[in-house]
């Protein structure tokens, strides 16, 4: 009876344990750096792995360069060039962080709940602190993070000829968006 009820005891709290790391690996990272000269620089990548464990608050996406996609196969071939994001060199953009204002997030009631995220963005070999605002979406056991923010591509080396040029923008908008469950 003793060893029923610890499997028991052991199987629901591996079953919660569980419950706490949400996984996505269709998660969406997009870019728009576009300017007054050229409205072409946007992309957007479908393909991202992201997870939170709600829990701890803790919240990690890594997204592959290649597979950033633009309108433009021409634009996409100058993106991936070692002029750009060399992403033979670098193969992997990664964030790992901490939703910093846990508390005021209820992953047990649906609802839409603002959320500030601080971590390290590794971006072309480089790593920077990043905060921003977002919100995090509860809606049965799935959970919807979104964020909006600018990065200035000079913190992480990225000084391709068109930015010289302003055709790129220095600072682009970057959209994260997953569902995870």
């Amino acid at each position: 009876m003793k060893k029923a009820l610890f499997l028991a005891v052991l199987s629901l709290a591996a079953v919660t344990g569980f419950a706490q790391k949400k996984t996505s690996t269709s998660a969406t990272i997009s870019f728009d750096a576009t300017t007054s000269l050229d409205k072409m620089p946007k992309a957007s990548n479908k393909t991202v792995i992201a997870s939170l464990d709600t829990k701890k608050g803790t919240l990690a996406f890594e997204a592959i360069i290649k597979n950033f996609s633009f309108d433009n196969p021409k634009m996409q071939e100058h993106f991936n060039s070692p002029n750009w994001m060399d992403s033979d060199k670098y193969p992997n953009a990664t964030f790992k962080g901490n939703i910093t204002n846990l508390s005021a997030v209820d992953f047990k009631k649906d609802g839409t709940y603002p959320a500030e995220v601080g971590g390290e963005l590794r971006l072309h070999g480089k790593t920077q602190t990043l905060k921003t605002s977002g919100t995090v979406v509860v809606s049965g056991k799935a959970v919807t993070v979104n964020a909006d923010f600018t990065v200035k591509l000079e913190d992480y080396g990225v000084n391709g000829p068109a930015i010289g040029a302003g055709k790129v923008s220095k600072d682009p908008k970057i959209s994260v968006s997953a569902e995870l469950k």
